[in-house]
């Protein structure tokens, strides 16, 4: 930062300082706060084992949480904080009957919330910015798809946006708080680009961004730290024992990161912020031995936790598309 010389713009600066702080925040906080059981501003490693049931949770802070809860064959993991205390809630969505299910971490309460149907993709996060995930899902029909809110502050809404070829992309692009509806369309083959449609909560028109290819993974996170979620997405390589490779398009200065990160045959993409900087790191849960890898963004070196077993599935892959 640039010398200040005088006791005003002192003031002003680090008022400034801590503007950005808060909006650093905003995008990568309830992204976080999801799998963030013990509230120590850094994600958990977290797993659900289809064949019993039960997630398995080690939290960073110290200590574990093994918790019978969801079906393997009918339920899709749908963390976030529905209590809005700060913490992760165990959460399921069920297909079969479109029921949210939750454990609330603030008192350990059960709810069931019936919200969508057969057909739908869950996509619980705060779009309206009041701090607690809401309950959405993305309905393909007709050609189009419509997504449909029960926020937990604003009630009931639908939007028709996008179609039923592209693939859910929701993120809190324009850093104002609450989560923009979003979604990546497969160019006309496998190796074509792809575009990113954004509808910022903040403006009344979307946007076009050409990103990526059509065969890539989605991996949304705020991996510079400006509080605004970057597009981002990861690559297959050629065969299973090749490189998986991530593309991060900043949204600071529209300078693109690439990190070959991950094998393409053993890897489930887990980005989340597990070293606490407030900025998303690369990271990958290997199936074969059950270990999470994050390529931590504080200081870019590799750490790796043995956590879960083959055929287990990490909660935070819930936010790749």
């Amino acid at each position: 930062m640039n010398n200040i010389l005088t006791k005003s713009n002192k003031i002003s600066a680090i008022f400034a300082c801590l503007l950005l702080l808060v909006g650093a925040a905003s995008a990568q906080l309830t992204l976080r706060s999801a799998i963030d059981t013990d509230k120590d501003n850094k994600a958990d490693y977290s797993i659900f084992r289809p064949s019993n049931g039960f997630w398995y949770v080690l939290k960073s802070g110290g200590g574990f949480i093994f918790q019978q809860f969801g079906d393997g064959n009918t339920d899709r993991m749908t963390p976030g904080d529905y209590d809005g205390d700060g913490k992760g809630d165990i959460s399921v969505w069920r297909e079969t009957n479109g029921f949210w299910y939750r454990l609330n971490s603030s008192d350990n309460t059960f709810q069931a919330v019936q919200f969508g149907a057969i057909g739908d993709e869950p996509v619980g996060r705060d779009y309206d910015g009041d701090g607690k995930t809401d309950f959405a899902v993305a309905r393909r029909t007709g050609g189009s798809m419509i997504w449909y809110f029960l926020n937990s502050r604003d009630g009931f809404k639908s939007v028709q946006f996008g179609i039923t070829a592209d693939y859910t992309a929701p993120g809190d692009y324009d850093g104002d708080g609450k989560f923009d509806i979003a979604v990546q369309r497969p160019g006309a083959t496998l190796d074509s680009p792809s575009t990113f449609y954004i509808l910022k909560s903040s403006a009344t028109t979307y946007e076009a961004i050409q990103f990526g290819l059509s065969n890539d993974s989605v991996v949304p996170g705020d991996y510079d730290g400006d509080g605004k979620t970057d597009l981002a997405v990861v690559r297959n390589g050629a065969n299973a024992a090749a490189n998986l490779t991530w593309f991060i398009r900043k949204s600071t200065d529209g300078n693109l990161i690439s990190s070959s990160f991950g094998v393409t045959g053993t890897d489930q993409t887990v980005q989340n912020d597990y070293d606490g900087d407030g900025k998303t790191d690369i990271a990958v849960w290997r199936d074969t031995n059950g270990t999470f890898y994050v390529q931590r963004s504080f200081d870019n070196v590799i750490s790796f936790v043995q956590w879960g077993s083959p055929s287990d599935y990490p909660v935070a892959w819930y936010d790749s598309h």
